[in-house]
């Protein structure tokens, strides 16, 4: 039964539950009208551009860094595990926190840290040989921080527009062009400057994030319970989260497929490419999922479907094309066309996926539920990827490919089939004038 649009307070984007299901949404189209590139949208865009321009960046001057210092293939594997492991234990208390201290001023803070911490390394590497465990407890601390800064992003957009579909597609173009022009911008700063060059960058660009943040001009959001104990405020935001049988149901298929295809992705792709290809085909492949990330978030802009979920993880299907091409020993121009349309499917379900949680989970517990998200989602990346190699050994990078894409495939299907993800509808952004001005929030 179609329902009337009740008056978008707070309280009217929450979900209609029953025994912890969605028996009912509302089929409202997200505001189109609304203006986008307001001042407040105009800073955030920048300060994620930034960002996530210096995260490109970073993996490949790191990994360049710690293989010419001596360390190999296990001391990159070592720095990397350090970042993840804290951010994966921490990012929790990052969205309980934020609900105590407001999003702004811990993503500020996070960048600030942030900021400190590359320029540290960077001092390191110009210095002379930086020790490994040095190296390993920057980057546990930097984990930390992102910890910090990552559960705020779904509510800070919901304050810096009103037409949230068109913003998640405008920020997730962003990343795919730095995820485009990054790594390629970092090669060429070591050829001609070192690793240290790079690292200074990437720490400029946590002090421009956290200047932009810092300037905006946003309203502080009564949460509930953030008087109360942490441990409560956790347990609170885990009742907020499995209540909701599509959210729940999405994160618990992304931890199946985070072990099973978007983990072991990067290196059995990596081992196939370049056997058959070489560095330079790898480099192509890359590059075709990032312009594909590109088309898929202009999509996001231009498609506004009436369910969004059921929208993109149909569309997501398609992604399932990349792995079957390279297990087929396709040639490189086929297996570039599947990383494009690998890019521009998973670019497409962002956008969708962003939007809905925006737009369904009140904003008093949005920070908390966004860091189960986030864990959750994230939780099971390191697993697939450091099972991608034994795996692959025992039964051939063929055969593990073909897995992936046939694993992704049966966990789609079963998405579409749980009617809560199936029938979750659009429905408008909450108006910013619900929250209370925070006093010396922004200029």
């Amino acid at each position: 039964m179609r329902r009337r649009p009740r008056s978008p307070t707070v309280d009217a984007i929450g979900l209609d539950l029953e025994g912890g299901a969605l028996t009912a949404t509302c089929d409202v189209p997200l505001r189109a009208a609304a203006p986008l590139w307001s001042r407040d949208f105009q800073l955030y865009f920048t300060a994620r551009l930034v960002s996530l321009l210096g995260d490109a960046m970073l993996p490949v001057a790191l990994m360049y860094g710690v293989v010419e210092l001596g360390y190999g293939t296990t001391g990159v594997g070592l720095v990397l595990a350090a970042e993840m492991v804290p951010f994966v234990a921490f990012v929790l208390f990052g969205g309980v926190l934020m609900d105590r201290f407001t999003a702004q001023r811990m993503m500020v803070g996070a960048d600030a840290a942030r900021f400190v911490l590359m320029a540290a390394a960077a001092t390191a590497f110009a210095a002379g040989h930086p020790a490994l465990w040095l190296l390993m407890t920057l980057s546990a601390l930097s984990g930390t921080a992102t910890a910090a800064f990552q559960p705020g992003l779904a509510g800070v957009v919901t304050q810096v527009s009103d037409d949230l579909q068109r913003a998640n597609a405008v920020i997730r173009v962003a990343e795919s062009m730095a995820n485009l022009g990054g790594p390629a911008l970092a090669g060429v700063l070591i050829a001609a400057a070192g690793v240290p060059v790079v690292l200074t960058v990437d720490a400029a660009t946590f002090a421009v994030s956290g200047v932009c943040l810092l300037m905006l001009r946003l309203n502080s959001v009564p949460h509930r319970g953030s008087e109360d104990s942490t441990w409560r405020n956790l347990v609170e935001g885990w009742h907020e989260f499995r209540s909701r049988t599509w959210m729940a149901s999405v994160i618990v298929g992304w931890m199946v497929l985070g072990i099973t295809v978007w983990g072991p992705i990067r290196p059995l792709a990596t081992i196939l490419v370049t056997d058959h290809d070489g560095a330079s085909g790898l480099g192509l492949m890359w590059t075709a999922f990032g312009a594909g990330g590109v088309v898929g978030g202009l999509a996001g802009i231009r498609f506004r479907p009436a369910r969004p979920l059921a929208s993109g993880a149909t569309v997501l299907l398609a992604w399932a094309g990349w792995p079957l091409i390279m297990a087929t020993g396709a040639a490189l121009p086929l297996v570039c066309l599947g990383a494009a349309v690998g890019g521009a499917t998973i670019a497409y379900w962002g956008v969708m996926w962003s939007t809905s949680v925006q737009t369904h989970i009140p904003a008093t517990v949005l920070n908390r539920i966004s860091a189960y998200e986030i864990g959750g989602s994230l939780v099971a990346f390191p697993i697939g990827q450091a099972l991608a190699g034994p795996v692959s050994g025992a039964v051939g990078t063929s055969a593990a490919l073909y897995a992936s894409g046939a694993i992704l495939v049966a966990v789609l299907v079963t998405l579409l089939s749980v009617p809560a993800v199936r029938h979750l509808g659009a429905r408008p952004a909450p108006p910013a004038s619900e929250a209370v001005p925070v006093i010396g929030s922004g200029s």
